[in-house]
């Protein structure tokens, strides 16, 4: 028998007596004089019946199902549980009693079939009796309390799990006083008792009916539904904005490891095409119980990946970070997660290769991802010395630690601008990713059989809200009151968000060390098609109440040094080939040998040493033929 906790044996208990409590009624309902009196003697082997039940409530698990989440599901198995009683008894009766002992039936099909409906009843009526208690509960704490009124955009199915989640008291301080559907079948129905009052569209209306019957609705709450592109989410933010509604979003339930808890609604959800599918039972059975380190984790794309460790089930987290500050706030952050992950923090720079060397071969990990670097185009262009050395020689660094602590795999985060590069930023990533993968060979080459550790890259372009993006610079300069500054007006960029970047690097490792991966080194996530930074900019505008040109200007910079109009996903000579995940190809770069490139290193040592800048430069455009930047 299974051990029983206090609270699950006060269900047992309460179903013994429920059972109990159906049979003696149904005896005083059926029956009456001597036929009720020889009944009632009977009742001397109710407890050999009673401990029957018990085993058929042990087999079904009714002590297992929590009251206040009581479903149709729950009443199923109440259903199933009365059935089979009622069912035993009936072949008792038929079987063993009538023939053998009384000569008649001691209960009868319509004794039979009343104790199943009161079984039914005392089973289930007091699940959902208490169900609804505790909902009516929450809804009154909701009123009297601090709760905002609040409108549900979005359709019924979505808008119900909204509410479950507001009577389970897992979303708090909303009062739900209305729907507002996109679909014509929600129109006049009611959802869990909150009307749905009309369409989307109705939104300004259903405000002002409110405000007439003096409830002032100060909230809306999105769900996926409202923020898709049918629901047009942009003329509904413009809208609740000029209306003074504070607007929160409720997450998809597929978003791997997220608590069901209301989010602001940023511009640039609303900025992107539909995110690509992310296989999240996948991600969680690779990363659940690993050992995993993380290189510029307080970075945008660092931190990003050590809440997704922790989110996946990670059972240990070092997060090495060079900024102190940046540090403390991501591991105060991971550790508020209230998860199971041991989660460490060191300060370090992936240039100090010893003290690289030794933090990570005394972690142990499973898997490094490598997310240090300096990213900033025109900034690397001037100070282009430091980019090689963090680029260059620290990927190298965190490379040869990975190895060398036997890691099943270091995943480098690179970038669409290594592929034919115009910039010191692209030429110094791609060195990186050349190492990497001349890395990757080699410990093949020598692994005798052995899985020996997978280096690899992954390529994307530019993250929405990640430091130094457009998207948080244009809020700002909106907010300053403008000009919003855009180099040029046919400047292209690819994005995606942080989010959706990380999970599918995280695929894409989840790949490498898959089976039939061994010759891919260099993978590249689909980054949708590409936007017009200028249209961008005029939709963030828009999306904040006001109007380009006329409220805010836009002024052009012209294009800075090292930058290119149109980023491009595929180098001329490189050959790409589908691995079967959505979002995800990889690509077969043409591969120096790795002699060949620790030479073109040893070179860039020697020219740092002397600050050669026309030497370095020389050896970048050695490695990367495609590399057309010049030394000034």
């Amino acid at each position: 028998m299974p051990t029983l906790t206090p609270r699950q044996v006060l269900i047992v208990l309460h179903d013994l007596v429920a059972t109990a409590a159906a049979i003696v009624l149904t005896f005083y309902v059926r029956f009456e004089g001597a036929a009720l009196d020889a009944r009632l003697a009977e009742l001397k082997y109710l407890p050999a019946f009673l401990a029957y039940a018990f085993s058929i409530y042990l087999i079904f698990g009714l002590h297992r199902n929590k009251w206040r989440f009581t479903s149709v599901p729950d009443l199923y198995d109440i259903f199933r549980v009365a059935t089979v009683l009622a069912g035993s008894l009936l072949v008792l009766d038929y079987v063993l009693l009538a023939p053998n002992v009384y000569g008649t039936f001691f209960f009868g099909k319509i004794t039979i079939l009343l104790y199943w409906f009161l079984q039914m009843f005392f089973l289930g009526g007091t699940r959902i009796a208490y169900r609804y208690f505790h909902y009516a509960r929450t809804l009154q704490r909701a009123k009297v309390a601090d709760a905002t009124p609040t409108l549900i955009l979005g359709r019924a199915a979505d808008a119900e799990i909204l509410l479950r989640a507001i009577e389970s008291g897992a979303v708090k301080k909303v009062w739900p006083v209305g729907v507002l559907s996109p679909s014509a079948a929600d129109r006049s129905q009611s959802i869990r008792g909150v009307p749905v009052l009309g369409d989307i569209d109705d939104l300004e209306r259903v405000v002002a009916d409110f405000a007439g019957r003096n409830t002032v609705v100060t909230r809306v709450v999105l769900t996926p539904s409202a923020l898709s592109p049918e629901a047009r989410p942009e003329a509904l933010l413009i809208r609740a904005r000029k209306l003074g509604l504070t607007m929160s979003q409720l997450p998809a339930l597929d978003a791997g490891g997220q608590a069901m808890q209301l989010a602001p609604v940023a511009v640039e959800d609303l900025l992107l095409r539909p995110s690509v599918k992310i296989d999240y039972r996948r991600l969680e059975t690779f990363v659940a119980g690993k050992s995993v380190v993380v290189t510029g984790g307080g970075g945008s794309i660092g931190s990003e990946i050590c809440e997704r460790m922790v989110a996946f089930g990670a059972a240990r987290l070092l997060v090495i970070e060079n900024s102190e500050p940046a540090l403390h706030a991501v591991v105060e952050l991971l550790k508020s997660k209230q998860s199971n992950t041991a989660i460490t923090g060191r300060i370090a720079d992936i240039r100090d290769r010893a003290r690289i060397m030794g933090l990570i071969a005394q972690f142990k990990p499973d898997m490094v991802f490598h997310a240090a670097a300096l990213k900033h185009v025109p900034l690397l262009e001037t100070d282009w010395d430091e980019g090689i050395k963090t680029n260059v020689f620290g990927s190298i660094n965190v490379a040869d630690a990975a190895a060398a602590a036997g890691a099943a795999a270091m995943v480098m985060i690179s970038t669409d601008k290594a592929i034919e590069p115009v910039s010191v930023l692209g030429a110094t990533k791609r060195l990186a990713e050349m190492y990497c993968e001349a890395l990757d060979n080699d410990l093949a080459r020598h692994a005798a059989g052995k899985n020996a550790t997978r280096m690899i890259a992954v390529r994307f372009g530019n993250v929405l809200a990640s430091n130094g993006s457009v998207v948080p610079k244009f809020k700002a300069q909106i907010e300053a009151g403008g000009p919003v500054t855009v180099t040029h007006p046919d400047m292209v960029r690819y994005f995606m968000t942080i989010r959706e970047a990380c999970d599918l690097v995280i695929t894409a490792a989840s790949h490498a060390l898959g089976p039939g991966s061994s010759d891919v080194s260099v993978y590249l996530l689909n980054m949708g098609q590409p936007v017009k930074i200028v249209d961008l900019a005029e939709r963030i505008i828009r999306l904040s109440g006001l109007e380009p040109g006329r409220d805010i200007q836009i002024a052009f910079t012209g294009v800075r040094p090292g930058e290119r109009l149109h980023e491009i996903l595929f180098a001329r000579d490189e050959e790409t080939n589908e691995i079967g995940i959505p979002g995800i190809v990889a690509t077969k770069p043409v591969q120096p040998s790795l002699d060949a490139i620790r030479g073109w290193v040893a070179t860039l040592e020697q020219g740092l040493a002397r600050d050669e800048r026309a030497v370095i430069y020389n050896v970048l455009r050695d490695a990367v033929p495609e590399f057309r930047g010049e030394a000034a």
